[in-house]
């Protein structure tokens, strides 16, 4: 099973901009649909982003549509999350994960967690 560890999360003012980096190790995650979710403090984990094996299918949440982006490098076995236009609202703990499908929305269709990065947008 491949293990996923995130980075670059912080503290960010609102408005700005931040780019988190999934890396995949024990495996390399070019078969996988690869996505982000998180975790607002006191609130329910929720899907963020998802993009295909391949990079041509993306889906975003409602809440983060038009302002992030996700994108892969398969050879380096790395996907990130580029964040713009960062509100309090967004401020959560991220998690990269792999999932089952490319429609995959929910946590039931996650193969694989990381261990989380913590954003935070201050306003």
């Amino acid at each position: 099973q491949v293990q996923l560890v995130e980075s670059g999360g912080g503290l960010v003012q609102a408005g700005g901009s931040l780019r988190l980096v999934c890396v995949a190790s024990g495996g390399t995650i070019g078969s996988y649909v690869m996505g982000w979710f998180r975790q607002p403090p006191g609130k329910e984990r929720e899907f963020v982003a998802s993009i295909s094996w391949g990079g041509g299918t993306t889906a975003y949440g409602d809440s983060v549509k038009g302002r992030f982006t996700i994108s892969r490098e398969n050879a380096k076995s790395t996907v990130f999350l580029q964040m713009n236009s960062l509100t309090t609202e967004d401020t959560a703990v991220y998690y990269c994960a792999a999932l089952k499908y490319t429609t995959s929305r929910s946590m039931a269709d996650v193969r694989s967690w990381g261990q989380g990065t913590q954003v935070t947008v201050s306003s």
